[in-house]
């Protein structure tokens, strides 16, 4: 029987998916790196459909651009519906595209809507790991950049918030909320071994964008004062 993911119909995928991109956090490179660190975990798992695991690796994002216009909607979702109707019009079986769909509507992380086949866990996994380390780091900092967001806010005393008790967003407030505690989370055992390796990479990061501000704070208005007297 013919594989489904031959090299024209990987071809057919990846211009799909370029077509839809258009943020960049989470723009080709991502969506490669998702893919890369997806045949990375499953070659420490049995019985993984590579062609099923390759078309949801690659679609898995579709659906941003929708999401991005209006917040509502989510992209797991939009993009699982988009991968399924492409797939079928472009003459995919059925329970191929069926598959891939739900691993795409299932890799965002939401308690309510797991991922079950050991493809959408994998998926899961290796979405989860490009916010992890340096590279999540680096992605967030775009991300805040695109929607106006700020390193961080202030505390009613003039000191920086480290993010921990903010309701505003900020990329303080991500990393307590989010990249923090990323890295338990993880499905497969090989991921959870890639994302601790890269966990001191972003904490340390954290820790030096933190006591940099508010030292500068702390020692300028004090100066400010001196020189205002």
């Amino acid at each position: 029987m013919c594989k489904t993911m031959n090299r024209e119909n990987y071809r057919l995928l990846e211009d799909y998916m370029s077509s839809c991109m258009e943020d960049s956090a989470h723009d080709r490179e991502h969506v490669y790196r998702v893919l890369f660190n997806a045949l990375e975990i499953a070659k420490t798992e049995n019985d993984v459909d590579y062609d099923v695991l390759i078309g949801a690796c690659l679609l898995h994002d579709i659906g941003r651009k929708e999401q991005f216009e209006n917040p509502d909607l989510c992209h797991a979702v939009v993009g699982s519906d988009k991968a399924y109707r492409f797939l079928t019009e472009h003459g995919f079986k059925d329970d191929y595209a069926k598959r891939v769909k739900n691993c795409i509507e299932t890799h965002r992380f939401r308690s309510s809507n797991p991922p079950d086949s050991i493809e959408a866990k994998i998926l899961f996994d290796a979405d989860k790991l490009d916010v992890t380390g340096a590279i999540g780091i680096a992605r967030t900092l775009i991300y805040k950049g695109i929607v106006s967001e700020p390193l961080y806010s202030m505390l009613p005393n003039g000191r920086v918030s480290d993010g921990s008790m903010d309701s505003e967003p900020s990329f303080l407030q991500e990393y307590k909320y989010k990249l923090e505690n990323l890295y338990s989370n993880f499905y497969t055992a090989r991921a959870t071994e890639i994302a601790k390796e890269r966990q001191s990479i972003a904490a340390e990061f954290y820790n030096c964008v933190y006591r940099e501000a508010d030292e500068a704070y702390e020692r300028g208005r004090q100066e400010l004062d001196r020189r205002l007297r």
